[in-house]
Protein backbone atom coordinates (compact mmCIF):
# COMPACT_ATOMS: atom_id res chain seq x y z
CA UNK A 1 0.00 0.00 0.00
CA UNK A 2 2.99 2.73 1.03
CA UNK A 3 4.01 2.27 -2.55
CA UNK A 4 0.71 2.78 -4.47
CA UNK A 5 0.60 5.50 -2.13
CA UNK A 6 3.98 6.50 -3.52
CA UNK A 7 2.62 6.09 -7.24
CA UNK A 8 -0.78 8.74 -6.07
CA UNK A 9 1.05 11.44 -4.56
CA UNK A 10 1.54 13.08 -7.74
CA UNK A 11 -2.27 13.19 -8.82
CA UNK A 12 -4.06 13.60 -5.21
CA UNK A 13 -7.10 14.83 -7.21
CA UNK A 14 -7.33 11.73 -8.58
CA UNK A 15 -6.89 9.42 -5.43
CA UNK A 16 -10.30 9.53 -4.35
CA UNK A 17 -11.96 9.15 -7.81
CA UNK A 18 -14.88 6.36 -8.43
CA UNK A 19 -13.76 4.00 -11.59
CA UNK A 20 -17.26 5.72 -13.22
CA UNK A 21 -15.40 9.05 -12.26
CA UNK A 22 -12.14 8.07 -14.25
CA UNK A 23 -13.73 6.93 -17.07
CA UNK A 24 -15.69 10.22 -17.76
CA UNK A 25 -12.60 12.03 -17.13
CA UNK A 26 -10.85 10.30 -19.66
CA UNK A 27 -13.71 10.08 -22.35
CA UNK A 28 -12.76 14.17 -21.49
CA UNK A 29 -9.38 13.56 -22.64
CA UNK A 30 -7.50 13.90 -19.14
CA UNK A 31 -4.61 11.77 -19.89
CA UNK A 32 -3.87 11.32 -15.79
CA UNK A 33 -7.52 10.17 -15.29
CA UNK A 34 -6.33 6.35 -17.57
CA UNK A 35 -2.94 7.03 -16.17
CA UNK A 36 -4.68 6.31 -12.60
CA UNK A 37 -6.74 3.39 -14.36
CA UNK A 38 -4.19 1.95 -15.19
CA UNK A 39 -2.28 2.10 -11.80
CA UNK A 40 -5.61 1.22 -10.10
CA UNK A 41 -5.61 -2.12 -12.36
CA UNK A 42 -2.07 -3.17 -13.31
CA UNK A 43 -1.34 -5.81 -11.04
CA UNK A 44 -4.59 -7.33 -11.56
CA UNK A 45 -4.80 -7.70 -14.73
CA UNK A 46 -0.45 -8.18 -15.10
CA UNK A 47 -1.32 -11.22 -12.90
CA UNK A 48 -4.58 -12.25 -15.33
CA UNK A 49 -2.77 -12.01 -18.13
CA UNK A 50 0.97 -13.75 -16.57
CA UNK A 51 -1.27 -16.45 -15.59
CA UNK A 52 -2.23 -17.58 -19.23
CA UNK A 53 0.89 -16.60 -21.11
CA UNK A 54 2.99 -17.89 -18.60
CA UNK A 55 5.41 -15.46 -20.15
CA UNK A 56 6.72 -12.00 -18.31
CA UNK A 57 7.62 -10.36 -21.66
CA UNK A 58 4.91 -11.53 -23.75
CA UNK A 59 2.45 -10.43 -20.39
CA UNK A 60 3.64 -7.13 -20.67
CA UNK A 61 2.95 -6.47 -24.15
CA UNK A 62 -0.57 -8.25 -23.97
CA UNK A 63 -1.60 -6.25 -20.94
CA UNK A 64 -0.23 -2.58 -23.14
CA UNK A 65 -2.07 -3.76 -25.76
CA UNK A 66 -5.62 -4.30 -23.91
CA UNK A 67 -4.77 -1.39 -22.29
CA UNK A 68 -5.09 0.39 -25.65
CA UNK A 69 -8.09 -1.63 -27.04
CA UNK A 70 -9.69 -0.51 -23.38
CA UNK A 71 -8.94 2.80 -24.23
CA UNK A 72 -10.48 2.87 -27.86
CA UNK A 73 -13.69 0.96 -25.81
CA UNK A 74 -14.07 3.76 -22.63
CA UNK A 75 -17.12 4.68 -24.52
CA UNK A 76 -18.60 1.56 -24.29
CA UNK A 77 -18.23 1.30 -20.66
CA UNK A 78 -21.45 1.19 -18.51
CA UNK A 79 -21.60 2.63 -15.64
CA UNK A 80 -23.42 -0.24 -13.99
CA UNK A 81 -20.39 -2.45 -14.55
CA UNK A 82 -17.62 -2.90 -12.56
CA UNK A 83 -13.81 -1.37 -14.48
CA UNK A 84 -11.76 -3.90 -13.19
CA UNK A 85 -13.99 -6.70 -14.46
CA UNK A 86 -14.29 -5.09 -18.12
CA UNK A 87 -10.83 -4.61 -18.07
CA UNK A 88 -9.71 -7.99 -17.08
CA UNK A 89 -12.10 -9.39 -19.93
CA UNK A 90 -10.35 -7.36 -22.48
CA UNK A 91 -7.07 -8.64 -21.41
CA UNK A 92 -8.16 -12.30 -20.62
CA UNK A 93 -9.32 -12.33 -24.43
CA UNK A 94 -6.19 -10.39 -25.92
CA UNK A 95 -4.02 -12.78 -23.82
CA UNK A 96 -6.02 -16.18 -25.44
CA UNK A 97 -6.08 -14.55 -29.03
CA UNK A 98 -2.06 -14.56 -28.69
CA UNK A 99 -1.92 -18.31 -27.68
CA UNK A 100 -4.15 -19.06 -30.89
CA UNK A 101 -1.80 -16.42 -32.82
CA UNK A 102 1.18 -18.66 -32.04
CA UNK A 103 -0.75 -21.77 -32.63
CA UNK A 104 -1.11 -23.58 -28.93
CA UNK A 105 -3.56 -25.58 -27.94
CA UNK A 106 -5.69 -24.18 -25.51
CA UNK A 107 -8.45 -25.22 -24.13
CA UNK A 108 -11.78 -22.50 -23.66
CA UNK A 109 -11.82 -21.00 -20.00
CA UNK A 110 -15.90 -22.05 -19.95
CA UNK A 111 -15.18 -25.51 -21.08
CA UNK A 112 -15.64 -28.57 -18.56
CA UNK A 113 -12.27 -30.60 -18.34
CA UNK A 114 -11.74 -33.99 -15.98
CA UNK A 115 -8.17 -33.48 -15.05
CA UNK A 116 -6.59 -36.88 -14.47
CA UNK A 117 -4.56 -35.82 -11.06
CA UNK A 118 -1.62 -38.42 -12.13
CA UNK A 119 -1.29 -36.83 -15.13
CA UNK A 120 -1.23 -33.30 -14.15
CA UNK A 121 1.43 -34.18 -10.80
CA UNK A 122 3.36 -35.55 -13.64
CA UNK A 123 3.71 -32.46 -15.61
CA UNK A 124 4.16 -30.29 -13.00
CA UNK A 125 7.25 -32.77 -12.25
CA UNK A 126 8.71 -32.13 -15.10
CA UNK A 127 8.70 -28.22 -14.51
CA UNK A 128 12.58 -27.70 -14.36
CA UNK A 129 11.88 -24.47 -12.08
CA UNK A 130 10.73 -26.92 -9.07
CA UNK A 131 13.83 -27.75 -6.67
CA UNK A 132 13.23 -29.17 -3.64
CA UNK A 133 16.26 -27.37 -2.03
CA UNK A 134 14.59 -23.59 -3.40
CA UNK A 135 12.30 -24.12 -0.41
CA UNK A 136 15.05 -23.34 2.31
CA UNK A 137 14.13 -19.49 1.93
CA UNK A 138 11.18 -17.32 1.06
CA UNK A 139 11.99 -15.93 -1.27
CA UNK A 140 12.84 -19.38 -3.01
CA UNK A 141 9.61 -21.27 -1.82
CA UNK A 142 7.70 -18.10 -3.81
CA UNK A 143 9.64 -19.26 -7.18
CA UNK A 144 8.39 -22.95 -6.36
CA UNK A 145 5.09 -21.39 -5.93
CA UNK A 146 5.00 -19.45 -9.51
CA UNK A 147 6.50 -22.21 -10.73
CA UNK A 148 3.50 -24.51 -9.55
CA UNK A 149 1.17 -22.03 -11.04
CA UNK A 150 2.75 -22.41 -14.49
CA UNK A 151 2.48 -25.92 -14.28
CA UNK A 152 -1.48 -25.72 -13.35
CA UNK A 153 -3.85 -26.95 -16.17
CA UNK A 154 -5.44 -24.06 -18.36
CA UNK A 155 -8.55 -24.06 -16.60
CA UNK A 156 -7.61 -23.95 -13.15
CA UNK A 157 -4.46 -21.31 -13.49
CA UNK A 158 -6.41 -18.25 -13.91
CA UNK A 159 -9.19 -19.14 -11.59
CA UNK A 160 -6.67 -19.67 -9.49
CA UNK A 161 -4.55 -16.58 -9.99
CA UNK A 162 -7.52 -14.36 -9.58
CA UNK A 163 -9.00 -16.37 -6.71
CA UNK A 164 -5.93 -17.03 -4.28
CA UNK A 165 -3.46 -14.48 -5.98
CA UNK A 166 -5.57 -11.69 -6.52
CA UNK A 167 -8.49 -12.24 -3.71
CA UNK A 168 -11.07 -11.91 -6.20
CA UNK A 169 -14.60 -13.47 -4.58
CA UNK A 170 -16.51 -15.98 -6.32
CA UNK A 171 -18.78 -13.87 -8.05
CA UNK A 172 -16.07 -11.48 -9.15
CA UNK A 173 -13.82 -14.14 -10.91
CA UNK A 174 -17.10 -15.85 -12.38
CA UNK A 175 -18.30 -12.53 -14.00
CA UNK A 176 -15.00 -11.72 -15.31
CA UNK A 177 -14.19 -15.19 -16.94
CA UNK A 178 -18.19 -15.80 -17.60
CA UNK A 179 -18.60 -19.11 -15.90
CA UNK A 180 -20.38 -20.20 -13.06
CA UNK A 181 -19.49 -19.90 -9.79
CA UNK A 182 -19.70 -23.53 -8.81
CA UNK A 183 -17.41 -24.29 -11.86
CA UNK A 184 -15.01 -21.50 -9.97
CA UNK A 185 -15.60 -22.75 -6.05
CA UNK A 186 -14.37 -26.11 -7.81
CA UNK A 187 -11.22 -25.35 -10.01
CA UNK A 188 -9.91 -23.47 -7.62
CA UNK A 189 -10.23 -26.25 -5.18
CA UNK A 190 -8.82 -28.89 -6.85
CA UNK A 191 -6.17 -26.35 -8.35
CA UNK A 192 -5.55 -25.63 -4.23
CA UNK A 193 -5.49 -29.10 -3.53
CA UNK A 194 -2.61 -29.65 -6.09
CA UNK A 195 -0.35 -27.29 -4.85
CA UNK A 196 -0.62 -28.21 -1.18
CA UNK A 197 0.43 -31.18 -2.12
CA UNK A 198 3.56 -29.95 -3.20
CA UNK A 199 3.93 -26.68 -1.17
CA UNK A 200 2.24 -28.02 2.34
CA UNK A 201 2.10 -24.46 4.57
CA UNK A 202 4.34 -22.43 2.57
CA UNK A 203 2.13 -21.54 0.10
CA UNK A 204 0.01 -19.12 2.71
CA UNK A 205 2.74 -17.55 3.81
CA UNK A 206 4.32 -17.13 0.35
CA UNK A 207 1.23 -16.36 -1.50
CA UNK A 208 0.72 -12.67 -1.40
CA UNK A 209 4.35 -12.33 -3.06
CA UNK A 210 3.71 -14.42 -5.73
CA UNK A 211 4.03 -12.62 -9.46
CA UNK A 212 5.34 -9.56 -7.70
CA UNK A 213 4.25 -6.07 -9.55
CA UNK A 214 7.12 -4.22 -9.33
CA UNK A 215 7.31 -0.23 -9.64
CA UNK A 216 9.44 -0.32 -12.55
CA UNK A 217 7.16 -2.47 -14.58
CA UNK A 218 4.55 -0.97 -13.92
CA UNK A 219 6.02 2.55 -14.93
CA UNK A 220 7.26 1.31 -17.69
CA UNK A 221 3.48 -0.15 -18.98
CA UNK A 222 2.22 3.15 -18.13
CA UNK A 223 4.54 4.87 -19.71
CA UNK A 224 4.08 3.27 -22.73
CA UNK A 225 0.09 3.60 -23.02
CA UNK A 226 0.54 7.14 -22.46
CA UNK A 227 2.81 7.95 -25.29
CA UNK A 228 0.63 6.35 -27.29
CA UNK A 229 -2.61 8.05 -27.01
CA UNK A 230 -1.03 10.92 -26.01
CA UNK A 231 -2.90 14.54 -27.36
CA UNK A 232 -6.06 11.89 -28.56
CA UNK A 233 -9.48 11.39 -26.63
CA UNK A 234 -11.23 8.00 -26.95
CA UNK A 235 -13.96 7.71 -29.27
CA UNK A 236 -17.42 7.70 -27.66
CA UNK A 237 -19.73 4.98 -27.85
CA UNK A 238 -21.96 4.78 -30.37
CA UNK A 239 -25.21 3.00 -29.58
CA UNK A 240 -25.74 2.34 -33.74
Amino acid sequence: MKALDAELSGFPALHDLTDVELVTRALQGDPHAFERIMRRNNRLLFRTARSILKNDVETEDALQTAYMSAWRALGSFHADAKLSTWLVRIVVNESLGRLRRHSAQIIPLDSALDVDAANTEASMEQNPDEQPERMAMRAQVRQLIEAGIDGLPDVFRTVFMLRAVEELSVEEVAAALDIPEATVRSRFFRARGLLRERLSRDIDTSMADAFSFAGARCDRIVAHVLADISGQVPPAHNSN
